[in-house]
């Protein structure tokens, strides 16, 4: 199969490519750009691009697929078939499914089952401990061969130090990821809402900004001690970016990322119990929102991630406090990161690298440019299009999310993974 993408945009920041130009795929590869191959090149298909930009897949670092085990809150095919939509061609799925992928065969299972449906390419994160309990690290090693590119607690916690030192030697051994979420289990407990004006006038149980910066101090001493590679998933405070960017200065090798969500939205977004804005980490102080973006600016923070998590309506529908924390993002990564970029003025190449180069980076993986020779995994869209947020209109299973009835600008056109189109809006 060969294909012909006509006069797009071609954005790769990787690569330092922002120009209009022709790009030219065959057998799943990038086989040029601008020039065409020599030796002739008859394609089977051509897409028209003008207008329209072309960038490097996108690249998730945060998206529960529910499966195994959660299919009543969504399934592979469509949470596949939201990410294709959302122009998402490779992704990281936590490890918190049921049962707990912490055990090769289930692994291995995951993949082929992601691999049949001829999308995006499914990334998945092994369990840190057993039964993601706390108590017992898993067979790492094992885990890595199955297919995992990193391990994680997902949000189940671990305040035994000890056990997560012993994961960080082990893992800084091997050269294994070591993807953690800071938040303080005893100071967390029982909280839903940031610890603000809006939690007392609301009266809901709050989460104080040092549940975070107590389990990032913990995080980060203990990867000084031992040269573990950490990622901090879904910072949420301008204290947690503070303390990051302290300790990347002094040389620790730690990467984070923050959700889409908390890029645009702040506590006030609560209203009057909107359960849509039940997020975990919760939504923090217009303070804490103006510093993330400034982190992700400054490069503190690497990268942008949909935090896609869907919740059945029944689970939504219950009182704030008692309702189910998750909102679908798949869909929205791409123009919410659009809308930061907008707001920011910032290049649309720095823009896009947050959620396609610097994501594959913290994965370990080959995506996120364009290069020739690289898989021909693509995002095409209109970047003027303005699209309304519509339940009825999301792929995913859950449709919940703060920014249902919005109007975001940017629409995915086609999505290509290894060459095929694989979504055409």
């Amino acid at each position: 199969m060969k294909t012909i993408i006509r006069n797009g945009r071609v954005i790769d920041q990787k690569n330092r490519i922002d120009g209009v130009m022709d790009v030219f795929i065959a057998s799943g590869k990038i086989a040029a750009l601008g020039t065409e191959p020599p030796h002739g090149f008859q394609a089977d298909r051509e897409i028209d691009a003008t207008n329209l930009i072309i960038c490097p897949g996108l690249v998730d670092l945060s998206a529960r697929l529910r499966e195994p085990g959660l299919e009543y809150k969504a399934t592979l095919e469509s949470e596949m078939g939201a990410a294709v939509a959302g122009g998402v061609t490779s992704l990281a799925c936590a490890p918190d499914t049921d049962p707990v992928l912490d055990e090769p065969g289930l692994v291995e299972m995951l993949k082929h089952r992601a691999r049949s449906l001829n999308q995006a390419h499914v990334y998945p994160i092994g369990a840190l401990t057993r039964g993601l309990k706390g108590e017992w690290l898993t067979e790492m090693a094992e885990l890595r061969d199955a297919g995992c590119v990193a391990f994680s607690q997902s949000d189940k916690p671990l305040p035994n130090t000890r056990v997560m030192m012993q994961a960080m030697q082990y893992a800084s051994t091997f050269g294994f990821g070591v993807w953690l979420r800071p938040q303080d289990v005893y100071l967390a407990d029982g909280g839903v809402a940031h610890d603000g004006e809006v939690a007392t006038r609301l009266g809901l149980p709050a989460v104080p900004v040092c549940a975070e910066t107590v389990a990032l101090s913990n995080i980060i001493l203990m990867a000084k001690e031992t040269g573990a590679k950490v990622h901090l998933c879904r910072i949420s405070s301008a204290e947690g970016v503070a303390m990051i960017r302290a300790a990347r200065r002094q040389g620790l090798s730690i990467t984070c990322d923050v959700a889409a969500n908390h890029v645009h939205l702040s506590e006030m977004d609560i209203g009057f119990f909107d359960s849509n804005c039940h997020l975990v980490p919760p939504l923090r102080s217009l303070g804490d929102r103006d510093a993330l973006r400034a982190g992700l600016l400054d490069d503190t923070i690497d990268a942008i991630c949909s935090d896609h998590a869907p919740v059945d309506d029944d689970a939504k529908l219950l009182p704030f406090a008692e309702a189910e924390a998750g909102a679908t993002g798949l869909e929205l990564l791409l123009p919410l990161t659009l809308k930061w970029a907008a707001e920011m003025k910032i290049p649309l190449s720095a823009a896009l690298s947050r959620i396609t180069s610097g994501p594959a980076r913290i994965l370990g993986v080959e995506a996120g440019h364009l290069s020739p020779g690289a898989d021909a995994d693509l995002c095409i869209f209109d970047p003027a299009q303005y699209w309304r947020v519509d339940a009825a209109a999301l792929k995913s299973q859950g449709k919940n999310t703060p920014f249902l009835g919005m109007e975001l600008e940017g629409r995915v056109k086609y999505t290509l993974v290894s060459g095929l189109v694989v979504h055409e809006g």
